[in-house]
């Protein structure tokens, strides 16, 4: 089944509202069908939001109810289909989590859900929560689950989460390295160019902008496009040369922190994904150079903080052969 018709139809639903780049749009898509999770992080007012809720309402969300077992027998919570947290300095794990609050006239226990709790988590400015709150989201991006008092909740697919941090600002906390490599991909959109910066004048002058944008796909396709990823096919070469590529992050000099195994697997799903969404059912080498950079720069760390990660890893590019195993 060729997916390339229905991505072109969501990309081109999201660009008639929001000035973006295809491509990042594209890396996007490819990362929410792969089970990923994507930062995207720039300067403030340059529409990050807007395009996490342009692609959030896009899509027909289905709410699912979750069985929950209880001390009083089976309870169900509705898992929603799209919610947003705005971040500020004072939001406490609880507050993306939920907890369990003590009803004294019937001595039960009512579990009071977090907005981790939906399909399609917008987590806004993500860089203003404290470490403590952020490392609330570490069990969630690496399981799908969440643990409250003991009690373990399950969250069903899709589960998508979109930060955005800004670059620059007050009190604002960087996310430890373990946090981000939990992210699949990380974007920046950048400013728009002269043309696009007056469509969005012209769009966004009027109270109405929104009013007419419609969902074009559903939930359920997300579902079923997951599962098509893996059946994208992956030459031994192509794996060989990934693999390589991760593992020169260890032995580059300018380099200290390098990538961990976690970064080829989730840059294979990707590349995986991003081939089932332009209609390919292969990976090619080339489409591993593509997003190299974009899924690898936020899991290392320099030894130079005024050498961009970004330098070391075309080096690696440009370095690392392509050996082919066949005779």
């Amino acid at each position: 089944m060729n997916i390339r018709p229905s991505i072109e139809l969501l990309i081109n639903n999201i660009r008639q509202l929001i000035s973006v780049d295809e491509k990042k749009l594209e890396y996007i898509i490819a990362a929410q069908i792969a089970g990923g999770h994507v930062i995207l992080a720039d300067s403030h007012g340059v529409g990050k939001t807007s395009l996490a809720r342009a692609l959030a309402q896009s899509i027909r969300w289905r709410p699912v109810d979750l069985a929950v077992a209880g001390s009083n027998g089976n309870t169900t919570i509705k898992m929603e289909g799209f919610s947003r947290i705005q971040c500020t300095v004072d939001l406490l794990p609880q507050d993306i989590l939920g907890f369990n609050r003590f009803i004294g006239h019937s001595g039960e226990m009512i579990f009071n859900k977090g907005p981790v709790f939906a399909h399609f988590v917008l987590c806004d400015e993500i860089n203003l929560l404290t470490p403590k709150t952020q490392g609330s989201f570490l069990q969630v991006m690496e399981e799908q689950s969440v643990t409250i008092d003991g009690r373990h909740y399950n969250l069903t697919d899709p589960f998508f989460i979109i930060a955005t941090m800004n670059l620059k600002g007050v009190h604002l906390f960087p996310l430890p390295t373990p946090q981000l490599d939990r992210f699949m991909i990380r974007l920046s959109l950048g400013y728009p160019s002269a043309e696009d910066e007056t469509g969005i004048i012209n769009r966004h002058g009027k109270i109405d902008a929104w009013d007419n944008f419609q969902s074009v796909i559903d939930s359920a396709d997300l579902i079923r496009w997951k599962k098509m990823v893996d059946d994208v096919q992956m030459h031994p070469d192509v794996t060989s040369y990934l693999v390589n590529c991760v593992r020169f992050t260890r032995l580059h000099p300018d380099i200290e922190t390098p990538a961990s195994p976690r970064a080829g697997v989730r840059i294979s799903r990707l590349a995986r994904s991003l081939a089932l969404c332009r209609g390919l059912d292969y990976v090619s080498v080339d489409l591993i150079k593509e997003i190299f950079i974009p899924a690898m720069a936020h899991r290392i760390i320099t030894r130079d903080p005024s050498i961009l990660p970004e330098t070391p890893l075309l080096n690696i590019l440009n370095t690392v052969p392509v050996e082919s195993k066949r005779e």
